[in-house]
């Protein structure tokens, strides 16, 4: 299936498996980093529920959350 769709393997093979199939280990950690965006976004109350009635609002509260998630935080 995988074959005919031109889709490559991101997520590792279990160790225990008897035949191991390779799997980019880059695309794997961009997969991770991507998914740790989304769990973060996810904790925002206004982006989980959309509280924004504008499309533009919405997407602008997007964009403020990712530079917050990018910024290094300082802690004293």
């Amino acid at each position: 299936m995988f074959k005919e769709a031109d889709i490559a393997a991101v997520i590792p093979p279990v160790k225990s498996r008897k035949e191991q199939r390779a799997y980019s280990h880059e695309l794997y950690r961009a997969r991770h980093v991507i998914e740790n965006i989304f769990r973060a976004l996810k904790r925002r109350r206004e982006v989980t529920a959309r509280c924004a009635k504008l499309t533009a609002s919405f997407i602008a509260a997007i964009h403020v959350r990712c530079v917050f998630l990018c910024l290094p935080v300082h802690t004293a």
